[in-house]
């Protein structure tokens, strides 16, 4: 099976579980449904499920895609890819380097000081943003983007994961209860936010080599976990323009430096 086929059936296999489960939820919203940020009973957690499925469809698409080419032996295996942790200090502290200059920067620019929430709900909040968030890039940098990077190089493949990862956000901007659930107002500022996204996850990939999947994961966790608490959910041009130009700067030069520094 060449790789072009993988990345299709991917791509289809994430789209088809995503709009099939949230184009139901959309439906279902009309008659009361809703996505629970805060969950505070079993009911609220049941209601959660079928959302949850339609974050996890990268994972999900990746998985099945990977086993039935062979690609991994089992769950197991797919699991201890995706979780490898031994990496280098240095990658670590850029994941955390690149969550404090982008929040710094928006915080700056859009001249708010305070937090929205507690400091320490940062923490309380990591296992479901690792479910509602993070896992998404056991599909896009297990699969997707290297295998793009393999053939387009680092800019072009996250310019187009970029764009496969906007429509596949767009029901989020339609479902009652997601922080996004008011229409396409916000739409392109957080575009913006998902492309600069990419390029950051492309420069984990190049410099961290096999534990990338992890690295990518752990930087989507704790930006979902955070932005509530330094109120980046109610974004501002300014603000989006900032970061993100600062976010994609960085990821760039690191690439080339990384890139210049294998070659000598």
């Amino acid at each position: 099976m060449s790789d072009k086929k993988i990345i299709v059936q991917f791509t289809l296999l994430t789209f088809c579980i995503a709009y099939l489960v949230s184009g139901s939820l959309i439906v279902l919203g009309q008659f009361g449904y809703s996505v629970h940020n805060w969950v505070h009973s079993v009911k609220e957690f049941g209601m959660n499920i079928p959302f949850a499925v339609y974050i996890l469809s990268p994972a999900i698409a990746s998985y099945i895609v990977l086993k039935k080419n062979n690609k991994i032996l089992n769950f197991k295996e797919w699991l201890k890819t995706v979780f490898y942790i031994k990496n280098n200090i240095f990658i670590y502290l850029f994941v955390a380097a690149g969550l404090a200059l982008y929040f710094l920067i928006h915080i700056a620019v859009s001249g708010r000081t305070e937090m929205m929430l507690p400091f320490y709900t940062l923490f309380l909040s990591l296992p479901g943003n690792l479910i509602i968030g993070g896992l998404e890039e056991a599909g896009w940098m297990l699969l997707l983007q290297p295998e793009l990077d393999k053939k387009y190089g680092y800019v072009l493949s996250s310019v187009l994961v970029g764009i496969i990862w906007m429509f596949w956000h767009i029901p989020l901007f339609f479902l009652p209860g997601t922080n996004h659930g008011e229409g396409l107002i916000n739409f392109w500022m957080f575009a913006v936010q998902l492309m600069s996204f990419r390029f950051f996850n492309g420069a984990i990939y190049k410099i961290s080599g096999k534990g990338c999947v992890f690295m990518c994961v752990l930087f989507h966790t704790m930006f979902n976990a955070a932005s509530p608490i330094f109120g980046t959910n109610t974004m501002t041009w300014p603000g989006t323009i900032a970061a993100n130009t600062v976010l994609v700067l960085v990821s760039i030069v690191t690439v080339v430096i990384y890139g210049q520094k294998n070659v000598e």
